[in-house]
């Protein structure tokens, strides 16, 4: 028996009409609307799918049952109706009642950002061990949406004279997929004890770990290629790296490793963080983390305390040294540059730089090798 929570790619003449639903509420308001908005669209972007329409709304309250209150929802039902919609893809993440609730009344199939952005690792995945996460954190998105499911979910009925009500089709389902997330469960610690190893090897060798952290696009494969001079794979979309990579470099004449790891973003589900604890365990044990912003994205603030949040529901040891990186420097003017000065002394030590132009990777260098000096000394010979 085979489950999916896939999302139709294409508007062809054969397949459904997509529509964007972009919805600024009280639980992203912190956030700046249109960067929100333009980050939901480039979500949809990187896995490929065609929409023919979208639909920018704001909420002054969520309804517990539909999300959307009633007058959004009659304006949702009309333009679904208008533009022969079939699937709808929220930018908010939606409870399985809230789903099935706006099926019901749309007659469209709707996706949540949780599904979206589960589609967009499962493309990205490459590695066995990265494969095997998003397949657990897909398996933990369907167990909750079996509470949303309607009457082909119903209980069978016992009788009088009957062998009774048996098992249910929700239970079946629910232990199929219990078996699966205990299948995958058990290659990934079989791969965790490899890595392990491979951990306990580089401890007792003494050769630091430093991770590069940031949020989804900020360039941290770009720095990883540039301090490390490799050539690993960098796009200009989100989670164009999902699997973490590890590359050695010598840094004052020392050994290091460094190590990228998947991008982060705002309401990351928590299936995936869950999921991708085993990969993410490589910051706990971080001599030095490289935290990679975009300084040119007008939203690198919020980007910042986004990636802090997840650090801290990683419970990542708050006394790990971090070192802000501020790439994409050359896209900015002189002008702004010092316009932001005074922001960027609260994120000391702190480095601009441009991995296009390399100005500014040694500054990287020198003060990744100045800070290594004092947390991770150089074992003497």
């Amino acid at each position: 028996m085979e489950f999916k929570t896939s999302i139709s790619m294409s508007t062809t003449e054969d397949g459904p009409r997509t529509l964007l639903l972009g919805i600024i509420s009280p639980r992203n308001r912190a956030t700046n609307p249109q960067d929100y908005l333009e980050e939901f669209v480039n979500l949809v972007e990187t896995l490929g799918v065609e929409y023919s329409k979208t639909w920018f709304t704001k909420l002054r309250e969520i309804d517990k049952a539909h999300f959307l209150t009633k007058g959004k929802r009659e304006e949702l039902v009309k333009l679904c109706a208008e533009h022969q919609i079939g699937q709808i893809i929220c930018s908010e993440s939606l409870s399985p009642l809230q789903q099935r609730k706006l099926e019901d009344i749309t007659e469209c199939k709707v996706v949540d950002r949780m599904q979206l952005i589960i589609e967009i690792f499962k493309n990205a995945a490459t590695s066995a061990e990265g494969r095997i996460q998003v397949e657990m954190a897909e398996i933990e998105l369907l167990k909750t949406r079996l509470s949303g499911q309607g009457i082909e979910m119903s209980q069978q009925m016992g009788g009088i004279g009957e062998k009774g009500p048996g098992e249910t089709y929700k239970e079946m389902v629910y232990r199929i997929l219990k078996t699966r997330y205990a299948a995958a469960k058990k290659k990934l610690d079989v791969l965790q004890k490899s890595r392990d190893v491979q951990r306990k090897m580089r401890v007792e060798s003494e050769t630091p770990l430093v991770c590069l952290v940031g949020y989804t696009n900020a360039g941290k494969s770009s720095v990883l290629n540039a301090v490390t001079q490799s050539e690993v794979l960098v796009e200009n979309k989100l989670f164009a790296t999902l699997d973490t990579t590890t590359r050695t470099f010598f840094c004052d004449n020392r050994k290091i490793l460094m190590a990228d790891t998947v991008g982060f973003i705002s309401e990351l589900p928590h299936h995936l963080v869950a999921a991708f604890k085993s990969t993410l365990s490589e910051l706990k044990y971080a001599s030095v983390l490289l935290h990679i912003i975009d300084i040119h994205n007008p939203a690198w603030k919020d980007h910042i305390r986004v990636v802090n949040e997840t650090l801290g529901d990683l419970e990542i040891d708050a006394n790990t040294p971090v070192i802000h990186v501020f790439n994409k420097a050359d896209l900015m003017t002189a002008e702004q540059l010092e316009y932001l000065e005074i922001d960027l002394l609260q994120y000391k030590p702190y480095v601009l730089c441009s991995t296009l132009s390399k100005e500014g990777i040694a500054d990287v260098l020198e003060l990744l090798a100045n800070t290594l000096k004092v947390v991770a000394p150089a074992k003497k010979k």
